[in-house]
């Protein structure tokens, strides 16, 4: 699944890394779906201390998608060459509309999704493709 490709991250630099990437259709398995792939991902390439947080994190962006998209969504994990100590995590779906952190009172159902990647990662933000958008956030690879 890894393959060697150069292409842009996160709209700031150039590279080349490995790169796994599924697609899912906007259904609610996908979130337990996703979830899996990236733990058996993760595993595959001896990164299993960032499963848990991984796992997580991507299931509140599905979670997000699924709340908004018809279409698939997409999830991918960057290990980009020249940066050893990141992981790169994107979860895409065919909306362009970015997303909006908000703070969810007490008493809300959701609305936390975001605030836990914000908090949970080393950065994030989104991006707008040529069919929707892409939601990102990096996570620190153990050296």
């Amino acid at each position: 699944m890894g393959t060697s490709l150069a292409r842009e991250v996160i709209g700031v630099i150039h590279t080349e890394g490995d790169r796994a990437e599924w697609t899912f259709p906007a259904e609610p398995g996908a979130v337990r779906t996703a979830r899996a792939a990236v733990r058996g991902q993760l595993r595959g390439w001896g990164l299993d201390s960032l499963g848990d947080i991984a796992a997580l994190l991507v299931s509140e962006l599905v979670t997000n998608a699924l709340r908004h998209a018809t279409g698939p969504i997409g999830v991918g994990l960057v290990r980009p060459a020249g940066l050893p100590g990141v992981l790169l995590v994107e979860v895409s779906d065919p909306v362009p509309d970015p997303p909006r952190e908000r703070a969810a009172r007490p008493e809300d159902e959701s609305g936390r999704g975001l605030q836990l990647v914000a908090s949970s990662s080393r950065r994030w933000g989104s991006r707008l493709g040529s069919t929707g958008k892409t939601v990102w956030f990096e996570l620190a690879v153990p050296g």
